[in-house]
């Protein structure tokens, strides 16, 4: 970052700030107008309102990335070598929580059936 004066890193790093509140600012009021607080009986999916969250979320973890950890100014294989973990770190959360949703199906189909054998008897 040395090839940038001062008065120039000062512009950028506001310039990410001002993206960053805005961004903030809003999440939050698309979180309460999905919740139906802002407009009276008008809901958003839950779904669709946490895809915009993370999505939103990700953004903004990039420009702080990006700007003020100063990803921009690495070489790309460092930058790779971040990233990589990062995006494997992700899938295996992904994974595990669908794992998880598929062990929680097959225990409750066990208990099921372990209910009915019982109840015939």
């Amino acid at each position: 970052m040395s090839h940038l004066s001062y008065d120039q890193s000062k512009s950028i790093a506001t310039k990410t700030i001002i993206i960053l509140a805005v961004i903030t600012v809003f999440e939050v009021l698309f979180a309460l107008l999905g919740k139906g607080y802002l407009v009276e009986g008008f809901r958003i999916s839950g779904w669709i309102t946490g895809g915009v969250m993370i999505t939103l979320s990700l953004v903004k973890a990039y420009l702080i990335v990006y700007e003020f950890m100063h990803m921009k100014y690495e070489v790309p294989g460092l930058v790779k070598t971040v990233l990589l973990p990062t995006l494997l770190l992700v899938w295996a959360i992904i994974s595990f929580i669908a794992e998880g949703k598929y062990w929680e199906t097959s225990r409750s189909s066990v208990k099921n059936h372990t209910t009915e054998i019982m109840v015939k008897k």
